[in-house]
């Protein structure tokens, strides 16, 4: 489905502070978390870790196949197998029949590494839980992010909306994406020119009437912080699939253009009244 360029550029999505061991503070600013520097055994695409295009048998939710606990080679060091739960919804309360709420669980260092093995990619074991740790971290500000789009159309009493699937989709670039990349070919002072290092699409399941919406993530790397921390940039909006979807981005972005005007003193005279036409 096409996407709208009405919407504005992501907003850059800082990590506060890695440790200052994190494998991140020794890679450039742009590019995928998972360090390339080796080639990879098997052609692959650059961005999620998961292998998105396995014949093996997938999880119909994620796309994902099981991935082991189980130490593999070339595996150096011992990696924790416990995983870390999300606060994204998975089901509606009560839909599994019980009255507790169930959020999606992010994968293993172990599984993380596994997964990176099976793809090709060489990334030092010892680097794997800072990985995991950013990983997380990003997908729990797209959650966020999915949230405040959801906010916009909720009506009162409504519950949560939660997470029914989602796919990656590494390599396919948006037609959004396209667009930012025509942006900086065009002005390259302006806009940025490395396109995303990932791409997933999350289905998103309203409570109120079931009713699901398809939401296409792009992952940015973006500018380092001051102290030089890596930065990275969500692009988070509905997929152009309803009526409704392209009212919420066309108002999205009319919005962001009115409030940039704002900004800008747009309209308004130097003794703070409203310019008139001549």
């Amino acid at each position: 489905m096409g996407q709208s360029i009405s919407s504005p550029p992501p907003a850059t999505v800082m990590r506060s502070s890695p440790p200052s061991s994190c494998p991140m503070h020794d890679m450039p600013s742009t590019g995928c978390p998972i360090q390339h520097n080796n080639p990879p055994v098997a052609k692959s695409p650059g961005g999620c870790p998961i292998d998105h295009s396995s014949l093996n048998t997938l999880n119909p939710t994620n796309q994902m196949p099981n991935l082991p606990q189980t130490p593999i080679y070339p595996q150096s060091v011992a990696l924790p197998t416990e995983r870390t739960m999300s606060s994204i919804p998975r089901v509606m309360d009560g839909e599994t029949r019980t009255d507790t709420r169930q959020t999606w669980e992010y994968p293993s260092p172990q599984q993380f590494y596994n997964a990176l093995v099976r793809k090709g990619l060489d990334t030092p074991a010892e680097h794997v839980e800072t990985v995991v740790e950013i990983h997380n971290f990003l997908n729990e500000r797209a959650w966020g992010e999915v949230l405040k789009w959801e906010r916009k159309v909720a009506q009162e009493g409504d519950e949560e909306p939660y997470l029914a699937r989602f796919k990656g989709r590494p390599g396919e670039m948006s037609p959004k994406a396209r667009f930012w990349m025509l942006a900086g070919w065009l002005l390259p002072s302006r806009f940025n020119t490395e396109p995303p290092f990932d791409r997933h699409d999350w289905i998103v399941r309203r409570p109120r009437d079931g009713t699901e919406v398809r939401y296409v993530i792009d992952y940015y790397s973006a500018s380092s912080t001051l102290n030089g921390d890596p930065g990275f940039a969500l692009d988070v909006r509905p997929a152009l699939d309803s009526f409704e979807s392209i009212q919420q981005r066309v108002a999205v972005g009319m919005d962001s253009v009115w409030e940039e005007l704002r900004e800008k003193g747009w309209g308004k005279s130097e003794r703070g009244g409203t310019q008139q036409a001549s």
